[in-house]
């Protein structure tokens, strides 16, 4: 009973759902705003158990004074932080604590994020780009040009350069792209009829019994 019945309320929201995508009926519309609030509500509830088990987490961790126990006292203070300088001037007023908190922190860490992301970019192109197979072969040709053709340096080599790489770009890379798309999109389909379906059962907690 415990499963049946949230299976049953699955298949018979996504039937509901597909119906009125096809069926723009002003009663299928209706359901349809009907639905997007109560998916934000559901929403709330699931930041606020969010927000719970990141605290119960960090907070089991620094009681037991687990490995990294000291960045779970920035993260709680920081959220702390955040949530009393969110709270005391709200969402669309702006203060010079709000300014500091977001132009001096956030922005060099998210900076620093990225920088950090590009050398393991660099990383896994170096090692993807070694010619051992004509494909690899191809590829690193690939984007060779495309690198070079980027800037102004494959411009003075060769002036018709920034053409070929900008042709590359929009017709075989926008051909795999687009292939990539229509496969991730017919994977979503299969596994929304899936779950709709109850042949897959892993968000219920378990697996497919």
């Amino acid at each position: 009973m415990k499963r049946n019945v949230p299976l049953a309320i699955c298949l018979g929201f996504g039937i509901v759902m597909m119906v009125q995508f096809f069926v723009p009926h002003p009663i299928s519309v209706g359901f349809y705003d009907l639905t997007t609030k109560w998916v934000r509500i559901v929403s709330a509830f699931a930041l606020v158990l969010g927000v719970g088990s990141f605290l119960m987490y960090h907070t089991e961790k620094l009681r037991r004074r687990r490995t990294g126990w000291l960045y779970s006292i920035v993260a709680l203070v920081a959220a702390a932080v955040s949530t009393v300088v969110g709270l005391a001037w709200g969402v669309k007023q702006t203060s010079p604590l709000q300014n500091y908190i977001f132009t001096p922190l956030l922005v060099p860490l998210n900076a620093s994020m990225f920088a950090i992301l590009a050398f393991y970019m660099a990383s896994a192109a170096y090692r993807a780009f070694r010619a051992r197979t004509k494909e690899s072969a191809l590829l690193l040709i690939a984007a060779f040009i495309v690198m070079l053709g980027m800037v102004p340096l494959g411009a003075a080599i060769w002036h018709r350069l920034p053409d070929l790489a900008e042709w590359i770009l929009s017709v075989p890379n926008m051909a795999a792209k687009r292939a990539i798309t229509f496969g991730v999109a017919l994977g979503g389909i299969a596994t929304a009829l899936k779950v709709i379906l109850g042949i897959e059962r892993g968000w219920l907690g378990g697996g497919k019994q």
